[in-house]
């Protein structure tokens, strides 16, 4: 018999009532070695499990490949909680929202016709199971039946937000279980009737998502969930940002009082976000209710602990309310000292516009490919036209962005945000230049999986254009484009062009770069990529872990797509996450 089971009103462990009192952590959004420092304050603040998403797409970036290295190990991640002394929650999806690119679901499965998303379709469910079986081999013999520190999995993430195909819901439940997971699964949903209702399964625990007003919404989870324990799994205690928006903060005060509320009613709960973290590389999700909005690279959330993984005031807050139901350690944390402040002068520039070869590899096309054909996220298109007056350039949607340049002059960009469809090339004659940016997937509603770059044909007045050479930008390879490039300029170019420069560290503790001074771009410290950046604000700092550094010389690099201001790297004491309010 399972020591952890689901009674009439409670959880219960060991055949005794038991209160989850979780925080979400999610293991890809930090460096393995900040792990147990993140788990252990949860510990501090009176948590007794730690919850987190599984990405798909960051597992599977191709058909056939399940990766588990570095930052996504997840076995280490849940043996380190198990060492902690807490329990864990896994909620691999196949969907997980979480603000991540797609979702989380791989951009490959769109690339298939016919294939049925959140659906049940053979196509989609048979790369469904090959995934759910990947990441069940790792938890199963982790589940707290086995001696593990696993209690729950959850089936799929928000289904009544989404859809009401209850054999698509039913068929991924079935594929967890026969995957060899004995502890209760469960569902989670917004408390509305509707979303309940589509989303929840017989049979499986359902609970809820919310961030106030608890004694209303678990009203109506109740009636959804006659018996059993009450649970809120995402108690929203802050909010995402968006490129362009304000910093979003819930007062302390109040997210402290709902927090109060909630565990007044006697439910279990997951905080979320106990622990945001950073949207690494470049997985950061968007959203699209009508207006494209791409989400920054900071996951901060507002969080008990900042980005970078200091005890805040709410932090503070919680570990008072908590120690109302529950112990909580006489230790408390402290956060960490000022960030070592320093600069450093950018240099070597290399211009992508002055020899795109260097970059990656070419490939000819009669018509424009998209980014999804390319499997690309940043790629530079070029053609020739012969026009002798000036015409509308014109495409069917952007997604999201593109840098038009004419015989190497910027002519302008088409921006999806803006709704952008045309601008005018000044002259007809020349080499005609086109980047193309994918700025992060939509994450939530009905344009997941959508393809990216310039969609439908490309017109320079009434004429289709033709003929294109296709650069498919090597991210992954932009920090060591030196290695290949002879010498260098000494002044940059137009257009996308990447820079270096090294920086001294004492010792590899955090650091903070901030990107006030440059345009709109992505940055590298010794090959890890700490994400994007943009002028647009909020976010006025990139987050750059201690475990990334090396005790003396270090590398920075920065890839610059619009214009950078002062090419000059400041390293600064502290986040900076931009204004409340615009």
């Amino acid at each position: 018999m399972s020591p952890f089971a689901i009674g009439e009103s409670d959880f219960l462990l060991d055949g005794r009532p038991f209160r989850i009192l979780s925080g979400a952590l999610h293991y890809f959004r930090v460096h393995p070695d900040s792990w147990a420092d993140r788990i252990e304050k949860a510990r501090l603040m009176g948590l007794n499990t730690i919850e987190t998403y599984v990405p798909w797409n960051a597992h599977s970036p191709a058909p056939g490949v399940f990766d588990t290295s570095g930052m996504l190990d997840l076995e280490r991640f849940l043996r380190e909680i198990a060492d902690a002394g807490l329990y864990a929650i896994v909620r691999p999806g196949p969907y997980i929202c979480a603000e991540w690119d797609n979702g989380g679901l791989p951009a490959w499965l769109f690339r298939e016709p016919g294939m049925g998303v959140r659906r049940y379709e053979p196509k989609f469910m048979a790369a469904v199971e090959e995934y759910l079986r990947n990441v069940l081999r790792i938890v199963e013999p982790l589940q707290v039946d086995r001696g593990g520190p696993v209690l729950l999995v959850q089936v799929e993430n928000e289904y009544g937000a989404f859809g009401d195909d209850p054999t698509y819901l039913k068929s991924v439940a079935e594929i967890i279980r026969n995957a060899g997971t004995t502890v209760p699964l469960v569902t989670v949903d917004q408390p509305v009737d509707a979303m309940l209702a589509a989303g929840g399964l017989d049979g499986v625990l359902r609970t809820g998502s919310f961030g106030s007003r608890a004694d209303e919404r678990l009203a109506t989870l109740r009636r959804h969930q006659p018996t059993g324990p009450l649970m809120c799994m995402e108690f929203w205690d802050g909010w995402f940002d968006h490129w362009g928006g304000p910093h979003h903060t819930t007062g302390v005060a109040e997210a402290a009082a709902e927090l109060d509320a909630l565990l007044a009613a006697g439910a279990s709960v997951n905080i979320y976000m106990l622990h945001g973290g950073t949207n690494f590389g470049l997985t950061s999700g968007a959203n699209d209710k009508g207006v494209y909005r791409p989400t920054i690279t900071s996951y901060d959330y507002d969080a008990p602990l900042d980005e970078a993984g200091n005890p805040t005031a709410k932090f503070h807050a919680f570990r008072d309310v908590i120690s109302r139901y529950a112990p909580v350690p006489d230790v408390v944390p402290a956060s960490g000292p000022a960030a070592p402040e320093t600069s450093a002068a950018l240099g070597s520039p290399i211009q992508l516009l002055a020899d795109p070869s260097a970059w990656g590899t070419a490939s000819q096309h009669d018509v424009m490919p998209t980014l999804d054909e390319l499997d690309a996220q940043l790629a530079l298109f070029a053609t020739s036209i012969d026009i002798d007056h000036p015409m509308l350039l014109s495409v069917d949607e952007v997604r999201d962005r593109a840098y038009v340049f004419l015989d190497g002059d910027p002519v302008g960009v088409l921006d999806r945000e803006r709704h952008d469809r045309a601008l005018m090339v000044p002259r007809g004659r020349g080499r005609l230049e086109i980047v193309v940016e994918d700025q992060g997937r939509v994450n939530y509603g009905q344009r997941i999986g959508e393809p990216k770059g310039l969609i439908g044909p490309v017109h320079l007045g009434t004429t289709e254009l033709t003929g294109w050479t296709a650069h498919v930008i090597d991210l992954a390879a932009v920090p060591g484009l030196w290695d290949s490039v002879g010498r260098t300029p000494d002044a940059p170019g137009v257009g996308p062009t990447a820079w270096r420069a090294g920086f001294e560290v004492a010792e590899p503790v955090d650091h903070f770069l901030s990107t006030v001074a440059w345009g709109k771009g992505i940055a590298w410290v010794n090959g890890f990529c700490l994400g994007r950046y943009w002028r647009r604000g909020p976010q006025e700092t990139l987050y750059v872990p201690g475990p990334v550094l090396r005790a003396g010389r270090n590398e920075l690099v920065v890839l610059e797509l619009d214009v950078m201001a002062e090419p000059v790297a400041h390293f600064v004491s502290g986040l900076s996450l931009g204004p409340t309010e615009l």
